[in-house]
């Protein structure tokens, strides 16, 4: 299983905006070969930055499979508008789990 995690800096005063833009994207993650699960979490400190968590089956599944997807685009075309910077993206696979 790989994780991708992306920082995503937006707009301040859009949040909501890119919060509902977001589950408006569930469905081209739900649907992409080896997607697992997506999230975004908010932070406290910074509240107009978020990570998003995706799980993936597969390295390829994300890069490859979902990357060069039509779903893909339509993804950034929802949450894109909102975005400070490009997101800082990077995949990462268990190491050690205590419980």
């Amino acid at each position: 299983m790989i994780l991708e995690i992306a920082l995503l800096e937006i707009t301040p005063g859009q949040e909501a905006e890119f919060e509902q833009a977001f589950v408006k994207a569930g469905p081209l993650f739900q649907r992409a070969k080896g997607c697992r699960g997506m999230e975004i979490q908010r932070s406290i400190e910074h509240p107009s930055r978020y990570r998003l968590f995706v799980s993936w089956e597969t390295l390829e599944d994300h890069m490859v499979g979902f990357r060069e997807s039509e779903d893909f685009q339509g993804w950034r075309a929802l949450v894109s508008p909102y975005f400070v910077k490009p997101p800082e993206v990077e995949h990462t696979q268990l190491a050690v789990k205590n419980f």
